[in-house]
Parts: structure tokens; C-alpha cells; sequence
């Protein structure tokens, strides 16, 4: 017999009446942590999104900025 298998052997089971609180406070962990992890995703999402838009305004600031520059001398010459 393996050293686990003696442990369960001589650990006593729990009634059902005793074991349902502990189900359920496992579960409400359990549900808690994902509540939490999906928390800090939302929160992360709405970071990136935010840092997104603003590489993405300066990348169209900078292509304007350029195209300026481009016009400039065109300009200048005529």
C-alpha cells in the first residue's frame, strides 16, 4: 500500500452534511479568483486600447507632419 493511499485510508471521510460548507466555500474562492482575474484583463484591455489610440494619433500627427514637409518646398518653388 502506497504512503497516499494509507492517508486516505486512515484520514475519517466527512459527512455530507459537513462537507457541503466546505464545497461551497471552495467554490465561492474559486469563482472569486476568476471574478478577480477577469478584473485585471478588463483593466489591462482598457490600458492597451487607450495606449493604441494614442500611438495611432501621433503615427497620423507625424505622417501630416511629413506630408507637410513634402508640400513645403513644392510650395516654394512655384
Amino acid at each position: 500500500m502506497s504512503a497516499l493511499a494509507a492517508v486516505f485510508a486512515a484520514a475519517p471521510a466527512l459527512p455530507l452534511d459537513e462537507a457541503g460548507k466546505y464545497v461551497a466555500g471552495a467554490f465561492v474562492a474559486f469563482v472569486g479568483v476568476i471574478v478577480i482575474y477577469v478584473a485585471i484583463m478588463a483593466v489591462r484591455l482598457q490600458r492597451m486600447s487607450r495606449e493604441l489610440t494614442e500611438l495611432h494619433r501621433a503615427v497620423e500627427a507625424r505622417e501630416q507632419g511629413e506630408a507637410a514637409r513634402a508640400a513645403a518646398p513644392e510650395a516654394a518653388q512655384r
